[in-house]
């Protein structure tokens, strides 16, 4: 048995992973770059190591011989599944806490995949997964299984690549989009095609073999829930599949692992029509998955509670597992969500910035984040899962949505709001799940609240300097007259074309507030500091953020908010919503109101890769101007208007914030 366990990841995987090996008394090593030195995971192990990257496996490796690491657990992403490092591992007198390489390269490619899994009589969608196809080929085998049909790269995952074709007329230009995304993400322009179920569900399947033969499956999880292939919420069990849909799915799964001879913690995914009368076989994870935790909330062995990472954890240390399919029952439902840094409003482009505050609800939570972290642009915007569970599915639901209510995030838009609308659609809590619900729920739109616009108002009253002397006071006491009101023009970070005229009359325990031309109304607040985060002695530079409990009394209603304050702007959150507001002077109102409608600024915090004009040059609107990348996500920001380009901070590779000014094209005279 290996006492030392190298994690070869970060964020909340290796976090939970390290737990876990933790609680079985071995030692646990962390990895981490120059910009996670300050992450949790580092803290969470119990030796950490700088590498370069997280994708360079001798690094890796050396990093763990530096420090005498036994074995090496890779989580997901990065190099969970790539065989090369596997052997790596081996090669170094270390234990791969994963399958053989064998098995990983043999489910990595969804061709070889389906050519293993067939003799063992797994159902395989209609189409062909024959290599090297032309065009010409693919074409032909569209038109033979029939349309709607499902071209996708054999290399790699995500969704990349993938697309969905209704018509022969349209089969050609996919073809070629298809071979340049997959070739473009995976460095192989390989395409299978195959039916594509109309409103299909995504069931998934967790296995667990060990090296002596056994292999056991722990039910299924349905993950239909995805926005662009990628999933949002996973539950366990699955909402429309019965005792017998899921043995056979089930026992296929168990026979695809046996096909490719595989080991360890694993998954099987399948995709199934409407009510799961057919499944197919999609493919197989050679690793473990981001949504486990619900399949560890609901499962049972022998009455007792599973932790997949200590199964990983015996298996790969030669462990039987030492129970059969009939010791394993499900019992319960759980569900999780996945909290991302990014913005829905703004098609769900990755965000990021420094996390000012956080509150976490009493469920479970796999976090990867803390308070005064800076959430940048290089890794996955995941922050963390949120887990809940109950006695059926209705009362998980419930339970989860209690907790997204409770949990708050401030410093960095997330789509934790958005979560809530989701879980709380009919179609989701009745179980109608496809893969395409997502797409056509589109984002609601978020608009800033009355209350919350006081409450910002009441907050930037209560830090006001108290004093006795009337002339030092903002508002409050003039010469013949009634006090007069502090005023504040509030603009959501993000929007320039919204701003909400405040007034406050009085103290902040019994004043009267003004939005614009409305009446005034009674308003009541509290504040309760909390205190400072960052400081020089932690690894983080001092800020001015400062969480704090906000009590606000308006139309004989009290809520409780969070605040922080930061760099000029007032983060402000209730109920799972979060708001950022920027106090705006009038004359830079009256500036902004002014401007033209060419200035350029960042959609997203990232790194500027490309930029294709220069100053004075002539533009014109729609062409191509600067390329923002964030998390390997490139958007390419264009000319408003015709003109000329009169200011260009922007500079290739220069990291920019959320909305920083990128180029201003002034408009031609006279448009």
């Amino acid at each position: 048995m290996f006492a030392s366990v190298l994690i070869a990841n970060r964020g909340e995987i290796a976090v939970r992973i390290a737990a876990t090996v933790r609680a079985r008394g071995l030692r646990s090593v962390a990895v981490y770059t120059e910009a996670d030195a300050s992450s949790p995971h580092v803290a969470a192990a119990d030796v950490a190591v700088r590498v370069g990257n997280y994708l360079d496996g001798e690094a890796i490796v050396a990093a763990g011989r530096q420090v005498g690491a036994q074995a090496v657990h890779p989580g997901y992403g990065f190099l969970a599944e790539n065989a090369a490092f596997a052997r790596t591992v081996a090669d170094a007198g270390m234990t791969w806490i994963g399958p053989p390489p064998a098995a990983i390269e043999m489910m990595g490619d969804k061709i070889s995949a389906k050519a293993a899994v067939e003799p063992a009589g797994v159902p395989l969608v209609p189409g062909s997964s024959a290599k090297g196809l032309t065009d010409t080929e693919l074409a032909d085998v569209a038109r033979t299984t029939g349309f709607p049909v499902l071209l996708k790269p054999s290399a790699g995952g995500g969704g990349k690549g993938m697309h969905v074709v209704e018509r022969d007329e349209d089969l050609a230009d996919a073809i070629a989009a298809a071979r340049r995304e997959a070739r473009g993400s995976f460095g192989d322009d390989t395409l299978l095609l195959e039916r594509y179920v109309t409103n299909p569900r995504h069931v998934e399947i967790q296995v667990l073999a060990d090296t002596h033969g056994a292999v056991v499956h722990l039910g299924e999880r349905e993950c239909s829930l995805q926005r662009r292939h990628q999933k949002v919420v996973e539950e366990a069990p699955s909402a429309v599949l019965d005792e017998k849909q899921r043995d056979a799915m089930g026992r296929a799964a168990v026979d695809a692992a046996r096909a490719c001879g595989y080991v360890g913690a694993g998954t099987v995914e399948f995709v199934t029509n409407a009510d799961a009368s057919e499944f197919f076989f999609l493919e197989m994870n050679t690793r473990l998955q981001v949504e486990h935790p619900v399949t560890e909330e609901v499962v049972r062995v022998r009455g007792g509670r599973l932790d997949l990472v200590a199964e990983q954890l015996r298996v790969a240390a030669g462990e039987p597992l030492g129970y059969d399919q009939d010791d394993v029952t499900l019992e319960g439902h759980a569900v999780e969500v996945r909290l991302y840094a990014e913005d829905p409003a703004r098609g769900f482009l990755p965000t990021g910035g420094r996390i000012l505050g956080l509150e976490w609800p009493d469920t479970r939570v796999d976090a990867g984040v803390q308070v005064g972290q800076e959430v940048g642009s290089a890794y996955d915007p995941m922050l963390a899962k949120i887990i809940a569970s109950g006695p059926d599915r209705a009362a998980a639901l419930d339970r989860l949505d209690e907790a997204l209510a409770r949990t708050t995030v401030l410093g960095v838009t997330t789509n934790l709001a958005w979560l809530r609308t989701l879980i709380a659609d009919d179609d989701v809590r009745a179980g109608r799940l496809d893969t395409g619900l997502i797409a056509r729920l589109g984002v609601p739109e978020q608009q800033v609240p009355d209350d919350v616009v006081v409450a910002a108002a009441v907050a930037g009253l209560l830090r006001l300097p108290e004093s006795d002397d009337p002339f030092a006071t903002l508002g409050g006491w003039r010469i013949g007259g009634e006090p007069a009101p502090a005023r504040w023009t509030l603009v959501p970070l993000g929007e320039k074309d919204t701003s909400f005229d405040v007034a406050l009359r009085g103290r902040a325990d019994d004043a009267t507030v003004t939005i614009g031309e409305e009446a005034p109304r009674p308003v009541v607040g509290t504040l309760e500091r909390d205190g400072a985060h960052g400081s020089p002695a932690d690894g983080h530079a001092p800020t001015s953020a400062t969480s704090t409990g906000l009590t606000v009394t308006l139309d004989g209603v009290t809520r409780r908010y969070r605040t922080a304050l930061a760099d000029g702007v007032l983060w402000i959150s209730r109920d799972g919503g979060t708001w950022a507001l920027r106090e705006q002077e009038r004359l830079s109102a009256a500036r902004a109101a002014q401007a033209s409608d060419g200035a350029v600024t960042s959609p997203m915090p990232g790194t500027v890769t490309v930029v294709e004009v220069e100053l004075d040059q002539q533009v014109e609107a729609g062409q191509r101007l600067v390329v923002v990348e964030a998390m390997k996500m490139e958007h390419v920001l264009t000319a408003p208007v015709a003109g000329t380009v009169t200011e260009l901070p922007a500079k290739p590779g220069a990291t920019v914030a959320l909305d920083a000014p990128l180029v201003t094209v002034t408009p031609a005279s006279g448009e």
